[in-house]
């Protein structure tokens, strides 16, 4: 148990109705949660003249900032490696990640440099049946392609939106996964996705748990909720009880 509730953590676009870092981390302590991975919403990766402040707001707090993401790669290695530059001053070691598919190859190369020269690594985010990345099949051809830095952050809703159970790509990608957004959907008729809390839609949060479990994961697990913007704690408090009821 004790392990993946250690890695557990929460992804800043929750809480993107509050801007202000500070609220964030009282939000973030109110969920008894020490670790976040924070997105563009929270900190431009582009501004180096705002790390320090911000990662010092999150440290002063107690909160890791465990990853950052998603963030888009378009073989602008000026920009990404600003990117890396956060990562690696924050301390963390993955950044989920977005890439542009007319420029793909120059973009793994880019990638794969920046993650080799800062001991950092990517992990794809499948955004769901829409996506070019939000399929088995693609994503096999990238791993088949790129290095190991380069792994998958399994989002679970977005999975789902496949009509993909993501406890068959837990086990298809067990060497490749790198991180988890813990995230449920229920699905309309015209299959229109709707956040709700984890647990409480279509994830079986037991299965995923043993399949974790069995293959022996140690990486971040990152509760998303994008619904209620204005006021996300209490369903993401409830989501965190249903996932830890399973560990």
């Amino acid at each position: 148990m004790s392990n993946f509730k250690d890695n557990l953590g929460v992804q800043s676009y929750c809480f993107r109705n509050f801007r202000d870092n500070r609220i964030v981390a009282k939000m973030v302590k109110e969920l008894r949660l020490n670790k976040i991975e924070l997105c563009g919403v929270h900190i431009d990766f582009l501004d180096q003249s705002k790390f320090k402040d911000v990662i010092s707001i999150y440290k002063n707090e107690g909160i890791e900032i465990y990853s950052v993401g998603v963030q888009y790669f378009s073989n602008n290695e000026n920009n990404e490696r600003k990117y890396f530059e956060f990562v690696k001053m924050c301390g963390a070691k993955i950044i989920s990640a977005d890439f542009d598919i007319n420029k793909i190859f120059d973009c793994f190369k880019t990638a794969e440099k920046l993650c080799d020269e800062y001991n950092i690594k990517i992990a794809i985010h499948n955004h769901g049946g829409w996506h070019w990345l939000g399929n088995i099949q693609t994503l096999e051809y990238v791993f088949k392609n790129t290095s190991e830095r380069i792994g998958l952050c399994l989002d679970t809703a977005w999975a789902l939106d496949s009509r993909i159970d993501p406890v068959k790509m837990i086990e298809t990608f067990s060497n490749r996964l790198y991180s988890l957004h813990l995230k449920d959907f229920i699905f309309e008729r015209d299959r229109k996705p709707t956040d709700i809390v984890f647990g409480e839609g279509n994830i079986c949060i037991k299965k995923i748990v043993e399949k974790l479990k069995n293959i022996k994961f140690q990486g971040p697990l990152i509760i998303e909720y994008e619904g209620e913007p204005e006021n996300p704690v209490p369903a993401i408090k409830k989501g965190i009880e249903n996932f830890l009821k399973e560990v």
